[in-house]
Formats: structure tokens, sequence, C-alpha cells
């Protein structure tokens, strides 16, 4: 019986005692219960599910690991472990966590399969792998305690999106300290006791205790610590007193990222915590984390903070888990050369399968189960040259299997060639803007060409992105005017997808409408953007995030664009898929203007830095400085990452108390000379 057959035969016992349904009702309810499920495997909701309340959650006891919220579409599985009463507690009491054996379904959609998760204490990972294979929910599945984690490590996942509600950002950060605040409260209701006459001995030692407990928590240093953190990730004086409701999405993350730093928890997970950062805000939190005492799991897409932070790094390959110690670039290394072993040990074996079917006459399978069989015999000799310890056959070796090809995650990206337009293409000329009495720009003169390439810089809120909506022409300047060539065509990407694409459409059908192409035509463009063929048929809205960027990515393509305007293009997306971004813009034949923190895509396509800052676009003066400061950024943080090198304490701790990009160029044009003799 086939998937949908079942589905239907489900739905009509479903029926009983209702209104007898037709089978061709049946069907509709199969097809539709079919998507619904392909929705809630993708970590997407439909009509009728159930939300948790999470306050609700805390209230029964869920604590701080219970952030990560799951659906019902999920089934955990793990090896039984018989432990004694003493085993059991020397679990409970460990910082290590080791889970052995375990698998994850999502609607029969299989995660991990027998995966091993290792972490050490103390370490810093960096958990890697392609979009869509089961990363976050990993995170989600260790926050919740759906793995056997050992009870005495606190765990907390970053959630993306806090309360939002009249609280102000810092008391949002020291307020969710639980245990500070309970100490606190007892020792305000103990004091008051104490004021109204009650000298009791019990009285008295509790509130010594209570005391002491404050004090070896640093109670009274969680305020100017928490100042501290939302001061690195951006948040000046005023910003802190105001209300989070007041705060856009994106500062909200911000605090989120903020309160999970202030707690310290024994692991900490954090899902893509670069997103939304500007480049002051990353080199603070790369800085910040490289420092971090306890236990850190990370998800992100910078290679370089990857590099800089992560002690180990946790490779997702084929429904496993596998180890590399040092950071990313050492794992790349150490991937490569096991790809390049695989690849010969493959070859040999084909080799051999292609001998004993031409010289021994053997069918295929019968030339498999020879190789299978000499495979074996090699096995059972190494085993008996080996020490054995105890009875059974526990530390038995399974049966060889033949070696399998890896198939290797591709993405590419590419970008129709443009015809030359001759210049001016684009530009903004006299041009100020303001929201209401706010200025954001005065005077600005700002021009592309077909061979500009050019990535725009500078804190937070300044109009990073206003900028490009300006040259796009969705917003009108205040004064000034936009020219722009006649026959321009302009790619635009948002970096808020779920806004720019129609979510109540399907990829294809979003293609389709917008091209007027046929449906292999979108299907063969969506695929090469690395999107999965049954995501093909999902409405945009139950897409995830990087999904979301592919199929902006796709209808770029399609556009046959002469200049390219980015914003923020690598949120979302996997390290694979930005150094195919990167590479697609670097065979451009058009012009590139862009908004983004990711240091390595500026690197990799030579674009120039401009910035905003104080109401005003850098200057050609200050353009042509500005490849230097990229490349003197990067060997800064490099040399940084090496402890050893005493030589540069000085200079990191000057450098990271500059909080001005402006003020970095400065600083760096009189340091580099002494700099690179380091």
């Amino acid at each position: 019986m086939s998937d949908d057959e079942q589905l239907a035969s489900k739905t009509e016992k479903l029926s009983v005692g209702e209104k007898k349904m037709t089978k061709k009702d049946a069907k509709k309810a199969a097809k539709k219960a079919a998507f619904d499920n392909e929705v809630r495997a993708m970590g997407g909701k439909v009509d009728g599910d159930v939300q948790e309340d999470p306050d609700e959650r805390e209230r029964l006891g869920g604590g701080i690991g219970a952030g990560a919220e799951l659906g019902d579409q999920f089934t955990v599985s793990t090896q039984a472990r018989d432990r004694t009463g003493r085993q059991q507690d020397q679990h409970d009491n460990e910082l290590d966590i080791k889970v052995e054996n375990f698998d994850i379904q999502a609607q029969g959609r299989q995660l991990f399969s027998k995966a091993d998760l290792i972490i050490s204490h103390g370490r810093r990972y960096g958990l890697v792998g392609p979009n869509g294979m089961g990363k976050t929910t990993l995170l989600k599945h260790i926050g919740a305690r759906k793995l056997p984690i050992p009870k005495t490590i606190d765990l907390l996942y970053c959630e993306q999106e806090i309360a939002v509600d009249a609280t102000s950002a810092i008391d949002t950060v020291v307020k969710s300290d639980k245990h500070r605040l309970k100490l606190l409260e007892e020792q305000d209701a103990l004091t008051k006791k104490l004021e109204e006459g009650d000298t009791s001995t019990e009285l008295t030692e509790r509130i010594q205790e209570v005391a002491d407990e404050l004090r070896d928590i640093g109670a009274d240093a969680a305020e100017p610590k928490a100042r501290r953190i939302l001061a690195g990730l951006g948040f000046s004086v005023d910003m802190q007193e105001k209300a989070v409701q007041d705060f856009s999405g994106g500062w909200r993350m911000r605090i989120s990222l903020a309160r999970a730093l202030f707690l310290e928890p024994t692991l900490l997970m954090l899902d893509e915590p670069t997103n939304h950062l500007d480049l002051n805000a990353v080199i603070w939190l790369d800085h910040y984390l490289q420092g971090w005492k306890k236990t850190l799991l990370i998800v992100s897409h910078d290679q370089g903070f990857l590099d800089n932070v992560c002690t180990d790094i946790i490779q997702l390959h084929d429904q496993k888990l596998f180890y590399y110690k040092g950071n990313y670039t050492l794992y790349k290394k150490m991937w490569e050369q096991k790809l390049s072993e695989h690849a010969k040990n493959f070859d040999t074996q084909k080799k051999q399968l292609t001998a004993l079917k031409k010289v021994g006459g053997k069918s295929s399978k019968q030339a498999e189960e020879e190789l299978k069989n000499r495979a074996a015999i090699k096995q059972n000799k190494q085993q008996k040259g080996k020490k054995t310890h105890g009875m059974g056959d526990e530390d038995d070796a399974p049966p060889p299997e033949l070696i399998q090809k890896i198939k290797e995650y591709q993405v590419k990206f590419d970008f129709p060639e443009p015809d030359k337009l001759p210049p001016p293409v684009l530009g903004l000329h006299g041009v100020s803007f303001s929201y209401g009495k706010e200025v954001l720009f005065e005077n600005v003169d700002f021009g592309v060409d077909m061979d500009s390439r050019i990535a725009i810089v500078g804190p937070n809120g300044v109009g990073k992105s206003t900028i490009l909506k300006l040259l796009m022409g969705k917003i009108q300047p205040t004064s000034g005017e936009l020219r722009k060539h006649r026959q321009l065509r302009i790619g635009w990407f948002d970096q808020h997808a779920n806004e720019a694409l129609n979510g109540e459409m399907t990829p294809i059908e979003y293609l389709i409408f917008k091209f007027q192409i046929d449906p292999q035509v979108a299907r063969k463009s969506l695929g090469t953007t690395g999107l999965p063929g049954a995501s093909h048929t999902v409405k945009i809205k139950d897409l995830s995030g990087g999904q979301k960027s592919r199929v902006a990515l796709a209808e770029l393509s399609l556009g046959s664009p002469d200049i390219l305007i980015l914003d923020e293009p690598t949120n979302n997306l996997d390290i694979e898929s930005i150094d195919a971004l990167a590479c697609a813009i670097e065979d451009f034949g058009g012009g590139v203007v862009m908004v983004t923190h990711d240091e390595r895509l500026v690197r990799k396509t030579e674009c120039q830095l401009w910035i905003v800052e104080d109401k005003v676009y850098g200057t050609p003066v200050i353009k042509k400085a500005l490849w230097k400061l990229t490349e003197t950024l990067m060997t800064i943080r490099r040399r940084f990452s090496r402890p050893s090198e005493k030589r540069c304490n000085r200079w990191k701790t000057n450098y990271l108390m500059i909080g001005s990009l402006g003020v970095i160029i400065e600083a760096i044009d009189n340091a580099k000379t002494r700099l690179f003799s380091l």
C-alpha cells in the first residue's frame, strides 16, 4: 500500500461516527495531511497546531534548558544503558556529555542515525554541515533534554526572539538570572521579618546564608556585567534603558544574545549568533567568546568567527557526527585529506571489482560478495591478533561493507553575463534623507558602475540598508536625486526574504509567475541554488530562512541583472553556499553593492569598504584607505587568536577599545608598520 493510500485509510478511520467521507474527499484529506507533515518536518506550523505557552512550561519546571521549542513531528531513540544506582549518580554529576547511538527522525525523514554526541567540558565546539541537515534540530533536542544529558549541566539554547513588553533592555538581561532574583527577594523578606522584631537564631542564620550565596555569585556585579555585554553588542547607555517593545527584531535578537552571555550556563548553544550584528559587534563577540571558560556549542556560517572562537569542530555528515580537533581551517584540511584517501580506496575497489568480473568471469553481485569475504577474513585476522578482555561479543566489529562513494555537497550560484553599459550607470547626487526630524544623510554623492565592487559597513541603525533602498528607488530622498541608466536592470536581495517573497506561493509558482518560464527551468534554477526538490512545492512561508534565501538567489539569477544590490546576503546560508556566492560575484561582469558583516565575503570578492557614519558617506580619500583596513583587520584577528604571542596583548587591548570604524582607520594607519613587524 502506498503512502497516499495509507493516509487515506487513516483518514477514513478517523471519520467514524461522522458523516462518511467520499473516496475523493479522503484522497484530498490524505494529500493535505501529507503536505502538513512535510511542513512540520521542516520546522513549520500548520493551522490547528497548538503552541505551548513558555510561561506555563517554565512554571511546570522546564528550567533554563526548556527554551528550545520542539514539535510533535520529532521522534528520538537512544541506546539503552543499564546503570547501577552508583553509576547513575556519577553520570548525573558529570560535566561531560556522552550520548551514544542515538537516532532522530522528523515525520519519517531520518536526520541522525546511530550518531554519537561527545562534548567535553570547557571546550568550544563549532557544529558545521549543509543547510537543512539537522544542526538546529540537534541544538533544540539538547536544549529540551530529549537526549540523556547529566542533570548537573544547566543548558541554554539561545532563542531568536524574546518576550516583547515594556521592560527595559538592561532589566531584561539582569532579571533573566532567576536564581539571583529569588535570593534577593528572600533577603528582602527575611530583612523585613528582622525589622518586625523576629530575632530567632534560624532567621539570622538564614540571612547570613543568603548573603554569603549572593556574594559568591557576584550579585552586586550583575548590572555592571550586563551593561558591559550590552555595550559590546552596540547598545548605548540610552538604548539600554529603552523598552524591548521599541526595538526592531534585529536588536531584540541582540538582547537575547546578551541575556545568554550574562547567564553563563554550563553549556551555551548559539545558533547563527553573528546574524544581524555589525562588524564592531562581531569583533567584540569574537573576542568575548575566546575567553569563554565553560562549554560552548555554536552553529555559524562565519568561517573567520569559527576559526577564532572554536577549539573543536563537529561535522554533521551522512546522519552522523564526526569530531576534529582545531578550528575550522584545520578541519577543512583534514576533511579534504579524508576525501582524497576515500576516493583512492574507492578507485582501488572499483578496479578490483572490474578485474573479478573480466578475469574471473563473475557477475557484479558475485564480485561484490568476493570482496566482502576478503575484507571479513582480513578483519578476523586483525581481531585475533588483539588481546580480548571480558566475555561476549559486545566489541565485535560489524561485518565489512563495500566502500561507497561520498556524495560531496555542492552548491553553485550563477549570474548571467550582462551587456556593458557606459557610465554613469547608477548614482545618488546631493542626496539627503531623514525620517521625520531624524536626519540620516546629508548631501551624499555615491555612484556605481559596471565594474564596481563595494561593501558598505557601519554600526547598526545608521542607515546602510536605507542607502540600498535609495539606490533601488524603493524610497525617495528628502532632497537630491537618483540617476540611473535607462536600460539598467537591478537585481535586489532583501535580508528579510520572508517579506520580499510571496509567502502564499510555492517557489515553483513564484518563479513561473514572475518570469513566465517553463516549470522545468524554474526547477533547474532552484536545484542549482541547493534547494531540495521536495521543497520546490512547499509554500514559501513554510520554508526555513536558508531555503528562502535560495529562492531569492534563484530569482536574482533569472532576472539577468546588470547590477546586484545585496542586503546581508549571507544570513542563513551555510559556509559552502557563501563560498559559491563569492565565486558567482567574482565571475559576475556587472557592478555589485552589498551590505554585509561577513569579512570573508568582502575579502574574496575584493570589495572596497565604504563607511556610513555621522550622517555622511565615506569620501574618496577614506575609500582609498579602506582596503588596507580590511587586510590589516584580518591580520589582527589571526594574530590575536594565538595566545602565545604576548607582544600582541597591548595592541589587542588598544584595538578593542576603539568603538568607531572611523577611528579604526587612523589607529591602524599609525600602527601598521609596527603591527606587521611583530
